[in-house]
């Protein structure tokens, strides 16, 4: 069995393609495993991972997998995951770097602390800039119960640090059913993985490891582009809710999963110029038809302790609905 499982899914990126393979070398260990899986790119990264393939498995396992149809990252990664063999996984995106020795420390601080999984701090890259991002949680190196960091509700918390990429995962998690994704999610993916995550996992820790460079600004990607896809953090955040209604704990943890709901849609809706048109107006529609679905008594407290601006944007989509159920 492969210490490390290492599952990078990619996916019309032949510019940063090499980037990301090269700092796969530089990390690489004979009994780490790298799964490379092409979400049928229509560029040149199909060749450029035939290539990579062959020469990495001088220095690791490798595993090239192309889909024959585009799915999304939510199920490249599960493909990738069906695949692993590794006693221990983790992720990279395909446009994505690493610093050399990185999987190195990672691994060992997973072993060293003998928890569920781990999660570190990243670098986010964007042109020449550099910005380190760290895990909301101030205890580090200590094992932790998952679930007692989704709270509290008014503040950053380690379920807002949704990065997949940003830890490491040991084998029972994903034995369990903890480690795949909502198939066909085109955003947001991780965020039903993280709550589901904290809620069920037993143990956890952060460690103070810096390594994985995250790429910003990427023409294409969904982060920049207004069309419909984005439009799939309301299918993700409506399965935060529902799961966590259904948690044994729900009373407590529902005005978190509500606060950081009602947030994203109020940032998505601040910034309505990068929509296409069409979208611009289902966006409004989906956020009015998600405030009416989510439980209104703990939407009321939210609504009472946002900042002004945003609970007012929010008010006025949450009478749109009403108003529509009215008129119905």
């Amino acid at each position: 069995m492969p210490k490390l499982s290492v599952i990078v899914p990619f996916y019309n990126v032949q510019q940063y393609a090499p980037d990301t393979l090269r700092s796969l070398r530089s990390n690489a260990r004979r009994d780490f495993e790298f799964i490379l899986v092409d979400d049928h790119s229509k560029d040149e990264t199909p060749a450029i991972l035939e290539r990579a393939a062959e020469q990495l498995s001088d220095v690791a396992q490798v595993r090239y997998i192309r889909h024959d149809v585009n799915g999304g990252l939510a199920t490249a990664r599960n493909t990738g995951l069906d695949a692993a063999t590794g006693e221990y996984l983790t992720f990279l995106d395909g446009d994505d770097w690493l610093a050399p020795g990185y999987l190195a420390e990672l691994t060992a601080a997973l072993e060293d602390l003998g928890c569920d999984f781990v999660r570190t701090d990243h670098v986010q890259a964007n042109a020449r800039a550099r910005t380190v991002h760290r895990v909301p949680h101030g205890r580090r190196g200590e094992v932790l119960d998952p679930r007692a960091a989704i709270l509290p509700a008014d503040r950053t918390t380690s379920v807002d640090y949704a990065y997949a990429w940003a830890g490491a995962y040991h084998r029972r998690l994903l034995d369990k059913g903890l480690l795949h994704f909502t198939d066909g999610l085109r955003t947001a993916e991780d965020r039903p993985w993280i709550w589901k995550l904290h809620r069920e996992a037993e143990s956890f820790a952060v460690v103070s490891l810096l390594g994985v460079f995250y790429r910003r600004g990427v023409a294409g990607s969904l982060t920049q582009i207004g069309d419909v896809r984005q439009l799939d953090f309301i299918r993700a955040f409506d399965q935060v809710i529902e799961e966590t209604a259904a948690d044994r704990e729900a009373d407590q943890l529902l005005p978190k999963a509500v606060r950081t709901y009602c947030a994203i849609i109020a940032h998505h809706l601040s910034d309505e110029s990068k929509w296409e048109p069409a979208v611009a107006k289902q966006l409004r529609a989906m956020s009015a038809a998600a405030i009416k679905r989510m439980p209104q008594d703990a939407l009321g407290d939210v609504l009472e302790t946002m900042d002004l601006r945003r609970a007012s944007k929010l008010r006025r989509l949450r009478r749109r609905a009403t108003t529509a159920k009215a008129a119905a």
